[in-house]
């Protein structure tokens, strides 16, 4: 047996935040994740406040935490901050049954997603050739 793989070390002017139960396939929520991902953290912002997928909603929670968390637990300038990494994974999947037709059942399956956000802080020259 293996042993389990620790996640991924944030770096010095880097923040994170995870949302682990967001309602809906990991698929449709790594469309949204998609938009904001290399955006400046502005930006995205502005993106998810505007787009017409409903995981939108979730998306934007959680980069505003990734803010505030870089904001208040890391004292990084919130202005030079961009979206380093968005990624998506699945997270626990609800199994339900429907009644069916001559007495039978079957399944449904109601799937929940993980994001996790990092957010870092680029210098004024890194921002100027990107």
């Amino acid at each position: 047996m293996s042993k389990p793989q620790a996640g991924r070390k944030v770096g010095e002017r880097e923040a994170l935040a995870v949302a682990t139960t967001v309602r809906g396939s990991a698929q449709k929520l790594n469309l949204v994740a998609g938009l904001i991902r290399g955006k400046k953290a502005e930006e995205a912002v502005v993106a998810l406040t505007f787009s017409s997928k409903a995981m939108a909603v979730d998306v934007k929670k959680c980069l505003q935490s990734a803010i505030a968390n870089a904001e208040n637990n890391h004292n990084l300038d919130i202005d030079r901050l961009w979206v380093k990494e968005a990624s998506v994974g699945k997270s626990i999947s609800m199994k339900r049954f429907a009644t069916r037709a001559r007495g039978r059942s079957s399944r449904i399956v109601k799937p929940f997603s993980k994001i996790r956000i990092v957010v870092q802080e680029r210098d004024v020259t890194e921002g100027q050739e990107a």
